[in-house]
């Protein structure tokens, strides 16, 4: 499968979600949403990004039909069937095992309305074993070393990544139950 970079997989999104997208309406989402503080995203990316999905199939450009004025006409974008399922991939591969600090995973949680309750819940779920997984790794290198006994410097190595990824847990936990509340369903099918 080709890798797929940040900026790919929030256009992906993005037009998904306006159906259709020029890059200029791209741009003003970016704008808006914040997206060039933490995930730098530039104009010149957006337009790399775009020429990108077109090669790999995943978008195709349509003229925008009504012509204003005397500029070029609008190139807008919509997700083909195979950028369809892919988005779909990548979002539930970024909510349920992206590291922690990880820009992906929060580019997955920009995504939740694209993919069904059920399978956001069931990518959640997997993120929670994978965090404990995380946790219980570091805990074991961080006894083997020493643990309580360690200087704080070294200490704080372990214990640092270990509180991010509990507050992380905590977090996941919280968003699975509103998610599933928001259903009307404790996940499971009567």
């Amino acid at each position: 499968m080709h890798s797929i970079s940040n900026v790919e997989f929030m256009l992906l999104q993005m037009i998904a979600e306006c159906r259709q997208a020029s890059g200029y309406d791209i741009k003003k989402l970016v704008d808006q949403r914040g997206y060039l503080e933490w995930a730098n995203i530039g104009t010149t990316s957006i337009y790399a990004g775009l020429k990108k999905l077109s090669e790999k199939g995943w978008i195709i450009s349509e003229e925008a039909g009504m012509k204003f004025g005397k500029g070029p006409v609008p190139v807008r974008f919509a997700l083909t069937e195979a950028g369809m399922a892919r988005l779909k991939y990548e979002i539930l591969g970024s909510l349920s095992s992206s590291r922690e600090r990880d820009h992906r995973f929060d580019l997955g949680l920009a995504a939740l309305p694209l993919i069904g309750k059920e399978e956001a819940a069931a990518a959640l779920r997997k993120r929670l074993d994978f965090l404990q997984e995380a946790s219980a790794t570091i805990r074991q290198k961080y006894e083997a070393q020493g643990g309580v006994r360690l200087p704080l410097n070294v200490r704080a190595l372990f214990l640092h990544p270990l509180s991010l990824i509990e507050s992380e847990r905590a977090f996941v936990s919280g968003l699975m139950n509103e998610l599933l509340e928001e259903t009307g369903e404790d996940g499971h099918h009567h």
